[in-house]
């Protein structure tokens, strides 16, 4: 299970890097619920994860993130990251500056069946706002 759910892991990390959102979700369950932190939302299911990763993908056209370290222990996974972007599109309320950012975080994930039930991502979104906006 865990060479598994790290094999699951890695794929949707480069689901994300290849901007495939039809990928990216067929890695969550139905009832996914994910928590971004930094940006203080919460999705729950498909459809706000599709609108979500849809909004994120078009104000970042180059979002990528490096999975620095990740680790699997029955049905929980831990794992370290740089997520980097240029604001280049819209993001809700914020106009594209043409800036990038580099940001490390951390996600919690919950797995079920094979797949992400609930992910939680940890990251500190002063450090973005400073970047995209401030420097």
């Amino acid at each position: 299970m865990t060479t598994k759910a790290v094999k699951m892991l890695q794929d949707w990390n480069e689901a994300w890097n290849a901007h495939e959102v039809d990928k990216i979700l067929s890695y969550f369950t139905d009832d996914i619920v994910f928590e971004d932190l930094g940006g203080a939302r919460v999705m729950r299911g498909k459809a706000q994860m599709r609108i979500w990763i849809t909004e994120t993908l078009s104000a970042f056209p180059d979002f990528r993130t490096d999975v620095k370290s990740l680790f699997v222990s029955g049905r929980r996974a831990g794992s370290e990251w740089v997520a980097t972007g240029t604001l280049k599109g819209r993001l809700h309320h914020l106009k594209p500056t043409g800036k990038s950012y580099s940001v490390r975080g951390a996600s919690i994930t919950e797995l079920r069946d094979g797949k992400i039930k609930r992910n939680v991502d940890y990251y500190d979104s002063a450090i973005m706002i400073r970047q995209l906006f401030l420097t």
